[in-house]
């Protein structure tokens, strides 16, 4: 088995859901009492933030680059970057390594091709939502990927980093989320993508007016199927 290292602390509470879903997925496959080959280096996430709201991303990928640096040297064979907005700088990241980095942007794309979307609703920070790198990225790969607008945008921006990363899931907070959905599904959303890694915790997939694909499951997904060496055209599509 492949060691995969992990990229976390932002924030702990997807941190713990990456992990958790990891060695599920490795038990499920492998039977027994199996379990993943992880090496975690969880950052201090109040630190990443203040980088974050300073516009200083050039810092947030020096730091995320020698974090990528220290889980190769402890015998890492991957990297993840455990939330989709600091995949803004995953190409610094992924330069300061000589092992691969799995993208969530093109693990995501990759299963909503599988499953023939192409409009899909993207609920993230409003880093992700308006910086332009996972639209971006998306549309490379033959997807077109819709936002809320710029009101809905600042209410789940809020919703992630106010409750979310703080550990709070609240029902109100998830009636604003699913009203967001809605509204995109009038407007031509054929599916949605629950683009931040924390977002999990507060929808779930079964309960949403569209088909979701949930970044941190096809994320973990496949630096599984990484560390078994299974090949991509066999993955699951998520």
């Amino acid at each position: 088995m492949r060691r995969i290292g992990l990229i976390g602390g932002m924030s702990f509470e997807s941190t713990l859901v990456y992990y958790k879903l990891a060695n599920e997925m490795v038990r499920d496959r492998l039977g027994g009492l199996a379990s993943a080959d992880i090496i975690l280096h969880s950052l201090n996430f109040e630190e990443v933030v203040a980088m974050q709201k300073a516009g200083r991303w050039d810092l947030a990928a020096a730091h995320l680059a020698g974090s990528a640096r220290a889980l190769q040297a402890a015998g890492a064979d991957c990297i993840l970057i455990c939330t989709n907005t600091m995949h803004l700088i995953a190409s610094e990241v992924q330069a300061a390594v000589d092992i691969p980095l799995i993208h969530i942007v093109d693990e995501t794309a990759r299963a909503l091709n599988a499953r023939g979307l192409k409009r899909p609703l993207l609920l993230a920070t409003r880093y992700t939502m308006e910086h332009g790198f996972y639209a971006q990225g998306m549309k490379a790969l033959g997807i077109d990927v819709m936002v809320p607008e710029a009101d809905d945008r600042g209410d789940m921006h809020e919703i992630i980093f106010g409750e979310l990363c703080a550990g709070k899931v609240i029902d109100t907070s998830r009636a604003r989320a699913m009203a967001m959905i809605e509204r995109a599904k009038d407007a031509g959303a054929d599916s949605v993508i629950l683009g931040c890694t924390e977002i999990c915790l507060l929808l779930d997939h079964e309960t949403l007016p569209l088909p979701c694909v949930d970044s941190t499951t096809v994320h973990t997904r496949a630096a599984v199927d990484f560390a078994l060496a299974i090949p991509g055209g066999q993955r699951e599509a998520a």
